[in-house]
């Protein structure tokens, strides 16, 4: 049976995304590796961390990549748009890591990083759906169909979409909220537990249900 293995948020951990990977069962030829988003920001290790997760495409079939909150905030930045939003979140350790500084003018903050990291960035999906599951970093807003939700709110929403007992019809896998631990009820599972906060990196693995954490 092939499997889903899903990462939460990462937020530059780079040692314990390099931790979790080896202790994955992945088959490389036949399982989906999916990112769930936010890999930058807060932690010290962005860019290799962006480096990683680009170079795992040339090991493994499946490689999904979902956009996070704050890779939205870091291409809003480089069109010198919500600066001191994205600096105050963390983006000013991302700058750092890139061998930039938060003076940096945003045109030439873009000239500073690298066309593939660029790239990947502008890659990254806003959600990924199977036939049993949804995947998106933030959550769905209740009572609206996958079609109608907004970006804002899939990059974004916390209680509205965690406190719902809605049926989505499928079962979605989110992050962005860090949690003490997995949250696993009928209708979603919740997978950031606060890495860069000094918390866990966590896997989830589908449709076994089973958690791997560093």
């Amino acid at each position: 049976m092939k499997k889903i293995f899903a990462i939460g948020d990462i937020h530059g951990c780079f040692d314990l995304l390099k931790a979790l990977m080896e202790s994955l069962p992945v088959c490389r030829r036949d399982d989906t590796l999916l990112f769930i988003g936010d890999y930058i920001d807060r932690g010290a290790s962005s860019r290799k961390v962006v480096d990683y997760v680009i170079g795992l495409e040339e090991d493994f079939s499946q490689v999904i990549r979902l956009m996070g909150n704050h890779e939205q905030m870091f291409l809003r930045y480089l069109e010198g748009l919500d600066r001191e939003m994205y600096l105050y979140n963390g983006g000013d350790m991302t700058l750092s890591d890139y061998g930039l500084s938060p003076r940096t003018a945003p045109p030439d903050v873009k000239a500073g990083i690298p066309a593939g990291h660029l790239r990947f960035f502008r890659s990254l999906m806003p959600y990924y759906e199977t036939d049993e599951y949804i995947f998106v970093h933030a959550g769905l807003i209740p009572g609206r169909t996958l079609a109608k939700q907004d970006i804002h709110d899939l990059l974004w929403v916390r209680h509205e979409f965690i406190g719902s007992a809605y049926d989505f019809g499928k079962k979605v896998i989110f992050g962005h909220t860090p949690l003490a631990k997995p949250l696993i009820m009928p209708n979603k599972i919740g997978i950031d537990t606060g890495a860069v906060f000094g918390g866990r990196l966590t896997c989830v693995e589908l449709p076994a249900l089973k958690i791997y954490q560093v």
